[in-house]
C-alpha cells in the first residue's frame, strides 16, 4: 500500500528523583496527557529510574525529558550514576553531530537536570545557595531569552515555581561568547542586594534547552505541596506567613505559574515534534 503513515512519537522521562515523593513526574506525565489529547497525536513514554536503578534511555526515542530532583549536583559527580547520564548525553550529541541523521533528538533538562547540564558544558559556577529558594518568583528573559521559541508567548517578566538549594551563577563569558550556550532568563533583580543573580534558563545548543525553575509545576501539585504541615512550617519559618499566604495567592492567578506550565514544555514539545519526518507504508 502506498501513501503516509504519521508514526507514535516516542518521549523518555529520565527520572532523577532517586525515589523521593515528588510533584515533577505527574506534572510532567500530565502535560504529556493533555498535549497528545489537545493535539490529537499518538504519544507514548517510558520513564527510566537514573539514579537508584541506573537506567538510561536508548537511541530509539524522539524527545527527552530530564527531571528535577534532591540532594547535590555537586557531590554526585564521578558516582556511576552521574557516569551512566553523561554517557547517555554523549550519545544524544553525537547523533545530533552527525548529518546523516536528519531527525534530531530534543532533550529538556529541570531544575537538577539543568544543574547537572550547567556543570558539564561549564555554563558558569554552580553552587549551595545561602538558603533555599522555594516558591512563585519571577523569571525574566534577556535578549535570547526573547528570541527563544520555547518562550513563545512568554511576559517578560513570567511566573514559575523555584525550588532549589543550589544554584548556576557567574556565567563563564568566554563560553558564551562563542557559538555556544545561551543564556536566556535570570533570576529577579535585587538592586538592593549585592548577590549574583542566578541563571534561570539556557539554550545549550539547537536541540537541547533547560531551566533552573520548574516549568512542569502546576497549581494542584503546589498547592498541596504547600500545604503540608512541614513545607507550611518551613515557608513560615523562613519567610513568614505574609510570604506563605503570597504563595497561595500566585497558585490560584492563571498569569502565573499556570500560564508557564502551559506554555514552555508545549512549546518544546510542537517545536521537537515538528522536526518527525512522516513514514513512507
Amino acid at each position: 500500500m502506498n501513501g503516509i503513515e504519521t508514526q507514535s512519537t516516542r518521549i523518555a522521562i529520565l527520572d532523577l528523583y532517586d525515589g523521593v515523593s515528588n510533584q515533577g513526574m505527574r506534572c510532567i506525565r500530565e502535560i504529556l496527557n493533555q498535549y497528545s489529547d489537545q493535539n490529537n497525536l499518538d504519544i507514548i513514554w517510558d520513564e527510566f529510574d537514573v539514579r537508584q536503578k541506573k537506567e538510561v534511555p536508548d537511541l530509539s526515542y524522539d524527545i527527552f525529558i530530564s527531571s528535577g530532583g534532591p540532594g547535590s549536583p555537586l557531590e554526585s559527580e564521578g558516582s556511576d550514576w552521574e557516569k551512566l547520564y553523561f554517557n547517555w548525553l554523549h550519545q544524544i550529541e553525537k547523533w545530533n553531530n552527525n548529518e546523516a541523521h536528519v531527525q534530531k533528538k530534543y532533550v529538556f533538562f529541570i531544575c537538577h537536570s539543568f544543574q547537572l547540564a550547567c556543570r558539564h558544558y561549564q555554563v558558569g559556577r554552580l553552587c549551595k545557595r545561602r538558603s533555599t529558594a522555594f516558591g512563585v518568583f519571577p523569571i525574566h528573559t534577556l535578549r535570547d531569552g526573547k528570541n527563544e521559541l520555547v518562550f513563545k508567548d512568554m511576559r517578560d517578566p513570567f511566573y514559575a515555581v523555584d525550588s532549589r538549594d543550589y544554584q548556576v551563577i557567574e556565567p563563564n563569558k568566554n563560553l558564551l561568547h562563542s557559538v555556544g550556550p545561551r543564556i536566556l532568563a535570570i533570576e529577579k533583580e535585587r538592586p538592593h542586594i549585592l548577590l549574583e543573580r542566578a541563571v534561570m534558563a539556557v539554550r545549550f545548543d539547537d536541540f537541547m534547552i533547560g531551566t533552573q525553575f520548574h516549568p512542569e509545576a502546576d497549581a494542584i501539585g503546589m498547592s498541596l505541596h504547600l500545604q503540608t504541615e512541614e513545607k507550611k512550617k518551613t515557608v513560615i519559618e523562613n519567610y513568614g506567613v505574609e510570604k506563605w499566604d503570597s504563595m497561595i495567592k500566585h497558585l490560584n492567578d492563571p498569569d502565573k505559574i499556570m500560564f508557564t506550565y502551559s506554555h514552555i514544555l508545549p512549546n518544546f514539545l510542537s517545536i521537537a515534534i515538528g522536526q518527525l519526518q512522516p513514514v513512507d507504508i
